[in-house]
């Protein structure tokens, strides 16, 4: 797996070892987030219930350990609307990183009250476990799809728009939550706004697949690439471990000082049409496989809920975060090639 963390951010870790709860640890962020904080000498906490996430993602990050690291890790199986299970998972850690939810705009539409009691129930479950634990710092995923239907680019913290699908409205509520029990009960909490994140780990089967692992797998077994719309709906594709970067920034930074709320784009700053970018994975995959059949293109139509363009400033997180991409998106489909040759490739 290529390297999660700056050497930088690497040894500024190291030196201030830490406890940390990890939430949705087996699903594709959480899992990278696990391997990148024992990799830096930290002890987790994880939970999932497998809803979304699989054992084989913690086998992955295991296998590429040393014992002594995997030692540092406890795992507790379990539902995160459980206020018992998430209040003892809180004790004594300094900072959660709250990754588990319901995602997927489609699948939100086609079940609104499974998106909300996963996202909303169970958001607001581990952050009044963090509160009662009196945790340092609550880090918890938010998504581009808060801005809805803003037509600006690009997309600004402090301007978004009205949510078009449960599952963005989500999100909203997560943020609205955060803001107040910062408000309410001097809590640090920090939102992080993911822009389409991609790479190892990130599941390519399934109904609500994101398109970058479907179009991996698709191309190396020469099956079509299913294009939603025509193929101009732009998004800013971030690799992984830009992810793992800001959330740990977002964790021991002084992004908010005393009691408060803040919310950061976490992205390239960079827009990718499908069709750019279904192009960028072919060249990608002849480069390393030549010879390899092209996969045909087939167009459908748009997907309900769906943004049309996405692009995020990201000078805020730059700013307070000190978050720079180490991957831009050519850079990241590269950085992921070998792991979906190993597990897609012929």
């Amino acid at each position: 797996m290529p390297e999660l963390l700056s050497a930088e951010l690497q040894r500024r870790l190291l030196e201030r070892p830490a406890r940390w709860l990890v939430t949705g640890v087996a699903g594709f962020i959480g899992s990278n987030l696990l391997e990148a904080l024992l990799r830096a000498g930290q002890r987790v906490i994880g939970i999932d219930d497998f809803s979304t996430g699989f054992e084989r993602n913690l086998d992955e990050v295991r296998e590429g350990l040393e014992a002594d690291s995997w030692r540092r890790f406890r795992f507790v199986r379990g539902d995160v609307r459980s206020a018992s299970l998430v209040g003892e998972a809180c004790s004594g850690v300094d900072y959660v990183l709250h990754q588990a939810a319901l995602g997927s705009v489609p699948r939100s539409i086609e079940d609104p009250i499974a998106s909300f009691n996963a996202n909303v129930d169970g958001f607001i479950r581990v952050l009044d476990a963090a509160r009662t634990a009196g945790v340092k710092r609550f880090v918890y995923a938010s998504s581009s799809s808060v801005y809805g239907d803003s037509e600006k680019l690009p997309k600004v913290e402090s301007e978004a728009g009205r949510p078009l699908s449960p599952y963005a409205a989500t999100k909203v509520a997560n943020e609205l939550f955060a803001e107040v029990y910062a408000r309410t009960y001097a809590m640090q909490c920090v939102g992080l706004r993911y822009f389409n994140v991609f790479g190892p780990r990130q599941d390519p089967e399934g109904a609500y697949a994101a398109v970058i692992p479907q179009w991996f797998a698709a191309q190396l077994r020469g099956d079509p690439v299913y294009v939603n719309g025509d193929g101009l709906t732009s998004r800013d594709f971030c690799y992984v471990a830009n992810a793992v970067q800001a959330n740990l920034l977002a964790a021991v930074s002084d992004c908010v000082r005393g009691a408060g709320s803040q919310v950061f784009n976490v992205a390239v700053g960079e827009q990718t049409s499908l069709l750019e970018a279904a192009a960028a994975i072919r060249g990608a995959i002849a480069a390393r496989v030549p010879g390899l059949p092209e996969s045909p293109i087939e167009f459908r139509e748009f997907r309900a809920g769906d943004v049309r363009h996405s692009l995020a400033d990201i000078s805020l997180a730059t700013t307070l975060l000190g978050y720079r991409p180490t991957h831009r998106f050519e850079e990241g489909l590269a950085a992921a090639l070998d792991w979906y040759l190993a597990r897609y490739g012929t």
